[in-house]
């Protein structure tokens, strides 16, 4: 049974605030209202008289140009949404170096290949020595005494090489069926028995250890780690924030979670230093302890546009035009294996809703709460300044502190806050304001005198 996020069975922490008046509308189409160009509206009202009244005559619009080619543009990736990294590593020259670590090379190959060399590495062993099992029968004389039953060969009942391979799998495999037996009268054999037991069991150690490893990586736990869609900026607590949501799909929890966000952006420095795909951290946290999650149920992950951000100083209109993009990393062990697990999103600056919230997911029902993660991915508007966090800052200082222009309130003309000259008083009122101040101050030196145990008495003074 599907629960609606909005019933007045919600939890009581959602907000209290009045809901939008606008209907419920996915991600992609509030996707699609923001991104929307606004140069083919601006001019369109900015044409001509002359050139509205001519149905026949079609003008060209530049914008739609623009948005075209921006349409057809692709746009580049450092990290991919399923959380692969779009990075090729060409011209490598030191090829040898994968060789040195080949269990590692191994385990990160794909599967097909993985298999192919699983299945190629035993067979070849296997018609290895098998070939030199066939060479010691041939150079013994054995395929020359088939049939002379007093001869003792070194191996009983070898008369070829497919019986040679055979025995060889049977050596190696420690299958042992007892037809084919080495005798006592073989040096050369019972060498070769031992090289190839123990080089068998190497081999089954690598191989199926690569296998087991492979088998078991935590990759595929990252599936059930989803992230939302697209990320959103607005306000929260009076402040901007740029938000996300994480979830967890299985009932066995990640343990010791934490997440990290990148920011992606090529920078040039003053000494005129091209730096591509420059990386910078977002706080998601960090000084909280907020990004390290109890990952229960979906969480949305907040960076604050402070001072320190690299956000701080850009608006609405100007987020349209940055090429960024926002890398979330979230890291943690399986539950059920111990193993570490790392998921990875992003988001590029199509992705980032300005003034969108996220829909809440979690419901109270009896006994129990409800995750509906149909609605995960969904936004909903909500006000938002379209200036930036900086602007915003400002205008609330100049608010709340006036202007060089402003009067100055009564209480500071007249010197009563924040003045250090106190207006003249009448000559009573001055004397009696004198008298109650050196009261306090008298009895204050008075008390102070009697703690420090300095206070005299007329035995003291008679006795010094």
């Amino acid at each position: 049974m599907l629960i609606n996020p909005l019933s007045t069975r919600s939890l009581p922490y959602r907000s209290s605030a009045p809901r939008p008046a606008i209907p419920h509308q996915t991600a992609d189409h509030h996707m699609d209202r923001d991104v929307e160009s606004p140069v083919s509206g601006l001019q369109a009202r900015k044409l001509p008289k002359q050139v509205k009244e001519v149905p026949s005559r079609q003008m060209p619009d530049p914008g739609a140009g623009a948005s075209a080619k921006k349409s057809k543009k692709r746009i580049q990736r450092y990290v991919r949404k399923d959380g692969k990294c779009n990075v090729h590593h060409g011209n490598v020259r030191e090829r040898y170096r994968y060789l040195t670590d080949i269990f590692t090379t191994l385990v990160d190959l794909k599967w097909r290949f993985n298999l192919v060399i699983f299945v190629m590495v035993y067979t070849s062993t296997w018609l290895f020595f098998g070939m030199l099992w066939w060479l010691i029968c041939y150079m013994r004389g054995d395929m020359d005494h088939l049939e002379d039953s007093d001869w003792v060969p070194c191996v009983r009942n070898l008369n070829g090489f497919v019986s040679a391979f055979l025995f060889s799998i049977e050596t190696e495999t420690t299958i042992g069926y007892g037809h084919r037996v080495i005798t006592e009268r073989c040096p050369e054999g019972i060498l070769l028995l031992l090289v190839q037991s123990v080089i068998g069991s190497m081999v089954n150690a690598f191989m199926v250890g690569c296998m087991f490893v492979k088998i078991s990586q935590p990759k595929k736990r990252a599936e059930t780690l989803v992230f939302s869609s697209h990320a959103v900026i607005s306000l929260r607590d009076g402040k901007m924030c740029v938000m996300f949501r994480v979830g967890d799909l299985r009932n066995s929890h990640i343990v010791e979670a934490s997440i990290r966000a990148k920011l992606i952006k090529s920078r040039q420095t003053k000494e005129g230093e091209f730096i591509p795909l420059h990386q910078t951290d977002l706080n998601v946290g960090y000084d909280t302890g907020d990004d390290r999650l109890f990952l229960v149920s979906p969480l949305i992950i907040s960076h604050e546009i402070d001072q320190h951000s690299p956000f701080w100083s850009i608006s609405k209109a100007e987020l349209a035009k940055e090429d960024l993009e926002i890398v979330v990393i979230l890291e943690g062990m399986v539950e059920a294996t111990g193993m570490t697990c790392q998921a990875r999103s992003s988001y590029v600056t199509s992705e980032l809703l300005w003034g969108y919230r996220f829909m809440p997911v979690l419901t109270l029902e009896e006994g129990f709460y409800e995750v509906d993660y149909n609605s995960f991915h969904a936004t909903y508007e909500t006000f938002t300044p379209s200036c930036s966090a900086k602007d915003l800052m400002e205008k609330l200082c100049s608010t709340f502190s006036p202007g060089p222009s402003e009067p100055l309130p009564l209480e500071l003309e007249e010197g009563g806050i924040g003045s250090d000259e106190t207006p003249p008083k009448p000559g009573g009122e001055r004397e009696k304001d004198s008298e109650r101040e050196s009261e306090p101050e008298t009895d204050r030196v008075q008390g102070q005198s009697e703690l420090n145990g300095d206070i005299a008495n007329p035995e003291s003074e008679s006795v010094a």
